[in-house]
């Protein structure tokens, strides 16, 4: 019944505004504000994401909402540091460097990833291909 439904992720913000900018100008993504005050965000390709307005009982996901795959991530998390943007840092057992990377290892394995946080505090990541 729902095998070819269209998907989509969502999660709130407590600033719509700050929100708007973040998405649009840090990470350069086309964000627009339909008609019930809600962001509908397009990343590469089809796929979309919406941020609607939680204000005051907005609570940051404190696991991943949204995954950027990426097919340099130490390139993007230079450009996205650049714009002031803090990776997040993590002890084992998914340990990052200095940039804020987990890369792959015999001891580590699976996909080189990176995670920030965006203005309201939501868990993003990179991930490379």
């Amino acid at each position: 019944m729902l095998k070819d439904s269209f998907t989509f992720n969502s999660f709130s913000s407590n600033d719509l505004e700050a929100s708007k900018k973040f998405y649009s100008e840090t990470l350069g993504l086309r964000v627009v504000e339909n008609e019930m005050g809600i962001l509908e965000i397009q990343a590469g390709g089809s796929s979309q994401f919406i941020i609607y307005p939680k204000g005051e009982a907005h609570r940051p996901a404190n696991f991943t909402v949204l995954n950027f795959e990426v097919k340099d991530i130490e390139k993007v998390v230079d450009h996205l540091t650049s714009k002031g943007i803090t990776f997040e840092q993590y002890p084992e057992p998914m340990k990052t460097d200095e940039k804020g990377i987990c890369w792959s290892t015999d001891d580590q394995p699976g996909p080189n990833i990176a995670w920030f946080k965006d203005q309201a505090g939501n868990v993003l990541s990179l991930i490379e291909e």
